[in-house]
């Protein structure tokens, strides 16, 4: 993509070669990394605080315009080094493809282009254009387990910070977790008043604000970084004022029409502030207005044909041929077919377990659709002995790639009022027909004088594990080494009286857990599980027997 100086004005030509160049990249780019861009649409049609993802192709196709003239003005050249970048992004594609994260294909759809655009114009060029390719990272959404943990800790942050203001007011509140309690009324700060709905907007507009502004970069870097924290407290103060308010006028203030409108009047109030920001900085620089110091510009249509190569060069061919091995190889992983172990249905899982009586619980289907599970079962056993019972939920995936893993119940528990007073690992002995030793997690969960003590732990193709993290490694190496993705979340939970009751919960589960761990092998494939055939998920294990949904709090159905 080489390009020799050309005048404003000078006429554009299409050349045959660099018009076949340009549409065989644009084509192999988009069939290689079709799956990952695709499901990266959904999401921003799915998730509110993705809905900008369609404006930001545009925008920075816009910053690419205002720095076309000076790419038509340069004496620039290819680099090898591009060749390589794109080799590193196909290879970030292959881990994205055989691992369950969407994301690490769409990075590697962003690495490979950055690759593509550094053969042709080097790494002059690059320093030129890198802005608006940088904006682009912004439209990728989250992995779903640190969008997850990062919308958790948003909830309980903003329900601290909304409280704060409601109490500034004068009114007399109680917080339990993310539930604000106003004694006639309780508001819980559910997953889309965690701030995240402004915080993704905010920042790729911070960033572009950060690249027009005329400034020292340290003041454009100020400009960036204070969407983080002006979203966080203008988000509390909202959350805050619709507490007053209900308090004042009823619960229909934090409904419908009124409550959207808060959040729009809250998003433009974070815009303002950034924009004065920007204003005391230009001030401070000797601008004369604000306008000034951002230079808005709308260059001629003709700065455009300074954006297509005059010619092919040796490097871009070279990222051509490597695209085309690319294309063989996502042929070759997409029309690979998965490793499904034969197994027995959890449906079928027994409800009398050594001195344990169970009983189903009915789940709602739009739990289920969130979870993505291809098998499950939640149910209650009593002991015969008699005192309190103990919660089974098991989540089963036949795969757990792209976006279909078990979630973490770490990301979960805080919420529907209770929070996380204790988490460690702890080692059970003689569990097991030869007494083997289990390592779980175990979270103490309070909410006021209540709590319950949960247990959880990982079955990720017979290995027992317990880091979340890790067990998105070894779902990643698995699939590569068996062609196996194959796993399950186990959870097992009990009420607790008081503190004082602690150690007899945790006698109780773990004496249920013994029990019930025998059975497990016959529901939880193993590594040498034999197989059925080859083939796509589908709801062949669905468990259809479920009773009812008896008091289980929302914070703890998660997988």
């Amino acid at each position: 993509m080489s390009q020799e100086n050309s005048g404003q004005s000078a006429k554009f030509s299409l050349t045959p070669q660099v018009g076949i160049y340009l549409l065989a990249v644009a084509a192999l780019l988009a069939t290689i990394f079709w799956q990952g861009l695709t499901f990266m649409v959904e999401i921003w049609s799915s998730r509110e605080e993705y809905n900008h993802g369609y404006l930001i192709p545009l925008v920075a196709g816009y910053l690419l315009w205002l720095r076309a003239r000076t790419i038509g003005e340069m004496e620039i050249s290819g680099t090898w080094m591009g060749v390589v970048i794109v080799v590193l992004g196909l290879i970030g594609f292959v881990m994205g493809e055989l691992s369950s994260i969407y994301a690490i294909i769409q990075y590697a759809f962003l690495l490979t282009l950055f690759g593509v655009v550094i053969a042709g114009i080097g790494w002059r060029g690059f320093k030129v254009v890198w802005v608006p390719l940088a904006y682009l990272v912004f439209m990728i959404p989250l992995p779903s387990f640190f969008l997850a943990n990062l919308s958790a800790e948003l909830q309980l942050v903003s329900s601290v910070l909304g409280v704060a203001v409601i109490r500034a007011f004068g009114v007399s509140v109680f917080l339990e977790g993310n539930v604000i309690d106003l004694g006639i009324y309780q508001l819980q700060v559910a997953e889309a008043c965690s701030g995240l709905n402004y915080l993704f907007p905010l920042m790729s507009f911070g960033f572009l604000c950060a690249a027009l502004f005329s400034a020292p970069w340290w003041q454009r870097a100020l400009v960036f970084v204070s969407s983080v924290p002006l979203t966080i407290f203008m988000n509390s103060f909202r959350i805050g004022v619709i507490g007053v308010l209900v308090e004042n006028f009823g619960i229909e203030q934090a409904e419908g029409f009124l409550h959207l409108f808060e959040g729009w009047v809250v998003f433009m109030a974070c815009v303002g502030l950034m924009f004065l920001l920007m204003w005391v900085f230009a001030k401070l620089n000797g601008e004369k207005s604000l306008l000034a110091a951002f230079g808005l510009d709308v260059p001629p249509t003709e700065d455009l044909y300074a954006l297509i190569p005059r010619r092919v060069n040796l490097q871009s061919a070279a990222v051509v041929a490597v695209l085309g091995l690319g294309l063989t190889m996502s042929l070759t992983l997409q029309s690979r077919q998965e490793l499904i172990p034969a197994r027995e249905p959890l449906a079928s899982f027994p409800l009398l377990i050594d001195g344990w009586r169970g009983r189903d619980k009915f789940i709602d289907q739009v739990f289920i659709d969130q979870l993505k599970v291809d098998d499950y079962l939640m149910a209650d056993f009593q002991a015969d002995s008699g005192g309190l019972p103990v919660e089974l939920w098991i989540a089963y995936y036949d795969t757990q790639r792209k976006g279909q893993s078990a979630h973490s119940p770490r990301t979960c528990l805080p919420g529907g009022g209770w929070q996380i007073e204790s988490l460690e690992q702890q080692t059970l002995a003689d569990v097991g027909a030869a007494g083997e030793q289990l390592t779980v997690n175990r979270v103490v969960i309070a909410k006021g004088e209540a709590r319950q003590l949960v247990y959880y732990w990982f079955v990720e193709r017979g290995r027992i594990m317990t880091n979340e993290y890790l067990v998105k490694w070894q779902i990643f190496w698995d699939s590569l080494r068996m062609n196996r993705t194959d796993g399950a979340l186990v959870r097992v939970t009990t009420f607790v009286a008081d503190q004082v009751d602690l150690p007899a919960a945790d006698e109780r589960v773990a004496q249920f857990i013994r029990s019930v761990d025998p059975q497990l092998a016959y529901f939880l494939p193993q590594q040498d599980s034999t197989f059925v055939n080859a083939r796509a998920p589908d709801s062949r294990y669905h468990s259809p027997v479920y009773a009812r949904y008896l008091d289980t709090p929302a914070a703890l159905f998660c997988s």
